[in-house]
């Protein structure tokens, strides 16, 4: 740990507190940080599971009102709370840089745009780390989502999608940006799948339950298997958006009408007991994932995984044997694929060790963290 390390103070500032993908990487960067020997302080909007996160990994938290750009703030119904919000944010933002001097912000996500633009204001160096890319939206408002990062003095992205999205919205952006690929912590000894796929097949979804990540099409799929006459469990581990809550009710009826046994789990912290009973894992996104850290997950935990073949999914869960990629927002490719990991189970259970130690070489979050921190610190 450096000299130059201890007296540096790097202000982190987040658009949330759950502990979704793009939280658990602000915390492992926090962490990177800290162990480097620098003052970390995170920002966040509001208060949630990842503030304990923190503080037990040595940041400190404070919580600050802030601009997260979210779809209804673009709505006639949104609008005066997007001025409020931005004029709040930026006083808020200007304060706080001013009372904690930080060497440098590294800004998380594309959503929250006034972060380095006062950081340049206050002439402070900032980092900013995009966790986002759709290739398929307008490549306008990619431009405009990412045009405030400008301002950064360094950008980080999780992915090789993730770059080319830039790159094709924002050339002068891309030029400047570096790939880190997102660090995935898992058990030291995961458990082992069940020699044999008796009674019913488990299948396992992680995720926000949204129309974007395609819970439905798993049970969908589970119900064409079921009519195959195999039968099929399913367990969604997530939770609706706010304003959401309509989907799940839509998939409640889903599976009551296809006769699919659906746990519905709700959002917990801790999956790996989940992945722990289940034999296959599945991703079925219908939209571009930056990256896809719920696939390795998967494959750390030493399960069979499909995931949808498109954006950074692919660059997550390609080059594994124990890994299917299949067609986005298709049903029975999801229902083929499990069907083919059931008929060659004694052949996956053989194979997903070698899968595991390959994840764990390419994802150690000890090799996140010193990425991170070198980047920030340099």
């Amino acid at each position: 740990m450096s000299s130059d390390a201890k007296q540096r103070t790097v202000l982190l500032v987040h658009p949330g507190a759950e502990l979704f993908g793009s939280d658990r990487m602000l915390l492992e960067s926090a962490a990177g940080l800290v162990e480097a020997g620098a003052r970390v302080v995170v920002a966040l909007p509001s208060s949630g599971l990842l503030v304990h996160e923190l503080r037990s990994a040595g940041a400190e938290v404070v919580i600050v009102p802030m601009l997260v750009l979210r779809k209804v703030l673009l709505t006639p119904r949104g609008l005066p709370r997007l001025f409020r919000d931005t004029f709040r944010g930026l006083g808020a933002a200007w304060r706080l840089i001013g009372r904690v001097r930080p060497d440098v912000v590294y800004v998380s996500t594309i959503i929250i745009p006034e972060w380095p633009l006062v950081a340049r204001l206050r002439r402070t160096r900032s980092v900013s780390h995009v966790h986002e890319a759709e290739a398929s939206g307008s490549r306008l408002v990619n431009r405009i989502l990412y045009s405030p990062h400008l301002a950064s003095q360094r950008t980080l992205v999780n992915s090789r999608f993730s770059l080319d999205t830039i790159h094709a919205a924002l050339p002068a952006l891309a030029r400047r940006a570096h790939v880190v690929y997102n660090g995935v912590a898992s058990p030291p000894h995961p458990t082992s799948p069940r020699p044999r796929t008796e009674r019913a097949l488990r299948v396992l979804y992680v995720g926000r339950l949204s129309p974007r990540k395609g819970p439905d099409l798993v049970i969908e799929a589970a119900s064409r298997l079921q009519s195959a006459g195999r039968a099929v469990d399913v367990t969604l581990l997530g939770a609706v958006f706010e304003g959401y809550e309509w989907f799940e009710r839509d998939l409640r009826t889903q599976a009551e009408e296809a006769g699919v046994s659906v746990d519905f789990a709700g959002f917990h912290t801790d999956i790996w007991p989940f992945l722990a009973e289940a034999d296959v894992l599945v991703v079925p996104s219908r939209v571009d994932e930056p990256f896809g850290n719920t696939a390795v997950e998967g494959i750390l935990a030493l399960r069979p995984v499909i995931a949808s073949d498109s954006s950074g999914l692919r660059e997550a869960a390609g080059g594994y044997g124990t890994a299917q990629l299949i067609t986005a927002g298709d049903p029975d490719s999801i229902a083929s694929a499990l069907t083919d990991i059931d008929t060659r189970w004694d052949e996956m259970v053989s194979t997903v060790a070698d899968s595991r130690a390959e994840a764990l070489r390419r994802h150690a979050p000890a090799v996140y963290r010193s990425s991170i921190t070198s980047h920030v610190l340099s």
